[in-house]
């Protein structure tokens, strides 16, 4: 995984993800609901605190997704979603996933993400770090 998070233009966060056999369906495609299960990890492996990074201590949910498949994504050992913070709202943000395969876009997802509260069920707000995490991460959204 490799955070580009330099001087200048934030870029996408790459994150190379291993496919699993089990992953493929019978006409050897990457299943369609494996590819969220994919969205999530890679969001996740990107999300999730090192050490005591103070973000999200109780974790995230799912508010939304929205994902288009482009062209099948095939069976091989290995394959990048790029990641990007394409909004910031009060109580929320939106990540874009787009996944990648031998240089070619294969699908295209968005999800909005809410952090949880120490009750681990309800919203709140987020916090100034995690605002600053994000916003070192934010690509303006193209049409």
């Amino acid at each position: 995984m490799s955070e580009n998070h330099g001087a200048g233009t934030p870029a996408p966060i790459d994150i190379e993800l291993q496919l699993r056999w089990s992953d493929e369906d019978a006409l050897g495609h990457v299943n369609n609901a494996r590819i969220v299960t994919l969205m999530e990890e890679a969001r996740l492996r990107w999300t999730q605190p090192r050490g005591k990074a103070g973000r999200f201590p109780h974790g995230t949910v799912v508010a939304s997704l929205k994902l288009d498949y482009l062209r099948p994504l095939h069976y091989q050992p290995t394959m990048v979603i790029q990641l990007t913070v394409v909004r910031i709202g009060t109580k929320s943000f939106s990540l874009r996933h787009v996944g990648i395969q031998d240089g070619q876009p294969v699908f295209d997802g968005t999800t909005v993400m809410v952090p949880l509260a120490e009750d681990k069920v309800s919203s709140r707000a987020l916090n100034e770090l995690e605002r600053a995490w994000l916003e070192s991460a934010f690509v303006e959204a193209t049409a």
